[in-house]
């Protein structure tokens, strides 16, 4: 998917539309068979005539407890600020983006929720489809690593396999990484049957063939102002100080991603955050002032389970 070409007249149309509309108004109200990971062999994000140097993006958004935040500035203003300036910028051409849905596999109805891959209005409309679901656990970690999972398993992008070029892929929650993905957890999920568990440390390596895998800690989320150490200790002890990337302020998710894929390209953090005014610049510098670039190109091979 991601044939199209996106226009700033399409989102103009669309955000008017959900200013003054509630979260509840703006999202589904269920599971949409459409985006339910299931059965589903791949999700492409393929070369076009409109889109000639394809990168794929996913954003997994936590969906869980005070979190549909995150969905609903993202729908109303954040899409448009993040594909606008990812135009403007040009840190990878021609972006195609995913949106899922991320929830806790030990207790959620949907963990994991999955758009397809969209270079147009068409991505505003798919977000718009996802269920927040507003559940999660007690166990002080959500359904992160079936974003991992389902990137290494289910998604086909030719920015990788034409290029060698890593998509990226960014987690965005306020809770601690999973120890491990469970074997019945995917079966549910995905319909894939796995010998065994997957620890956390494996199934990363499993996404990082063709991702660059980041996580954004949504600082005002509940879970993190109360455990902020342990949130930041733990996902640094998987992922590495330069791939755990702390949000002050949420209503800033895109500039942040924005600027994460800038400095993932090698371009200069100061530089960067510097580019954005007012608050904007001081939430981007603390975001990446710790960004390990590891550059855009990749020499993956094949993942076999």
């Amino acid at each position: 998917m991601g044939y199209a070409r996106w226009s700033d007249a399409d989102w103009g149309r669309y955000a008017t539309s959900t200013a003054t509309r509630s979260r509840d108004d703006i999202f589904a109200s269920g599971l949409d068979p459409g985006l339910d990971p299931l059965g589903v062999q791949r999700r492409e994000s393929r070369d076009s005539a409109l889109n000639p140097q394809s990168n794929a993006i996913i954003a997994a958004l936590d969906v869980t407890g005070s979190m549909g935040m995150i969905a609903e500035v993202m729908a109303k203003q954040g899409l448009g600020t993040f594909v606008t300036e990812v135009l403007k910028r040009r840190p990878v051409s021609d972006p195609h983006l995913m949106f899922m849905g991320i929830g806790d596999a030990h207790c959620d109805r949907a963990p994991l929720q999955v758009t397809q891959f969209e270079a147009d209005i068409r991505i505003a409309e798919q977000l718009a489809r996802i269920w927040l679901e507003g559940g999660g656990g007690g166990n002080a970690c959500e359904s992160y690593d079936l974003a991992w999972y389902f990137a290494a398993r289910h998604t086909a992008i030719d920015c990788f396999e034409k290029r060698r070029r890593k998509g990226v892929l960014f987690t965005i929650g306020d809770e601690e990484p999973s120890p491990r993905l469970l074997a019945p957890h995917v079966r549910r999920v995905t319909g894939d049957d796995l010998p065994a568990d997957l620890d956390a440390a494996a199934l990363l390596a499993m996404a990082e063939r063709s991702w660059d895998v980041f996580h954004i800690v949504v600082e005002e989320g509940s879970h993190a102002r109360s455990n902020r150490a342990a949130v930041m200790r733990k996902w640094t002890a998987l992922l590495g100080q330069g791939r755990v990337i702390p949000l002050a302020d949420h209503t800033r998710l895109a500039e942040v991603m924005v600027s994460t894929i800038e400095v993932n390209a090698g371009r200069d953090r100061a530089a960067v955050a510097g580019s954005w005014s007012g608050d904007t610049s001081l939430v981007v510098a603390r975001a990446v002032g710790a960004i390990a670039v590891r550059g855009p190109q990749a020499t993956g091979g094949v993942v076999r389970f």
